[in-house]
């Protein structure tokens, strides 16, 4: 398939300046679980920075529409692997917006992970049923594919059902596992690839 074949299907990556490699999001207000976590106070999606700023620009908007479209096109896997393969990136990360909407959409993308060996897939969510239910059913993930299931409110402890996690903690609170520090660093990752690591097992964010 080839690129434009592909970005027509399934949009086009994201470049974020502050993480390596690409990212490939949709609306969140599409988010399952997210959009009620966004209506409680002191929950990690309340106040959620993909339903502001520049995410609310209708160039923005109208990629997020498209990638959500793209999602159960019958190609759409063949077109992520087409533009993952060829945009020469190491690092990937799922849904720096919105978050997984099916068990057939996790399917989909564990198959994507499964195309793209050599490159290290992060996928951040909230959507505890959809990935307790793929593990169930199909076991553990592709070894490029980390699955950080978040807890739902900020100075949470890590949930313990899942091999990899994340956690957001105010300052002065308890730092669970490895902390991210791009607020240190010019609101950038560096050289840390925490997130993308099956030996962190969890990841706690500074809350906004």
């Amino acid at each position: 398939m080839r690129i434009k074949e592909a970005t027509a299907i399934a949009g086009s990556l994201g470049y974020p300046s502050k993480m390596p490699g690409t990212a490939y999001g949709i609306s969140a207000m599409a988010c399952k679980t997210g959009s009620k976590l966004a209506k409680i106070e002191g929950s990690v999606c309340h106040g959620c920075y993909a339903l502001k700023a520049n995410y609310l620009y209708p160039s923005v908007m109208t990629a997020h529409q498209k990638r959500m479209a793209g999602i159960t096109h019958p190609e759409w896997v063949e077109a992520m692997v087409t533009l993952l393969s060829k945009s020469g990136e190491e690092y990937h990360r799922w849904h720096d917006s919105g978050d997984l909407q099916s068990l057939d959409h996790l399917k989909r993308i564990v198959e994507i992970c499964i195309r793209t060996p050599s490159i290290k897939h992060w996928l951040p969510t909230r959507e505890v049923k959809i990935v307790s239910d793929y593990v169930k059913q199909y076991g553990d993930f592709p070894s490029n594919l980390v699955v950080r299931v978040s807890s739902p409110m900020i100075n949470d402890k890590p949930l313990t059902s899942y091999a990899n996690t994340s956690t957001v903690h105010t300052d002065g609170s308890t730092v669970h596992g490895v902390e991210c520090n791009a607020r240190h660093n010019d609101n950038k990752c560096g050289d840390c690839r925490a997130c993308w690591s099956r030996k962190v097992k969890n990841v706690s964010y500074p809350k906004h």
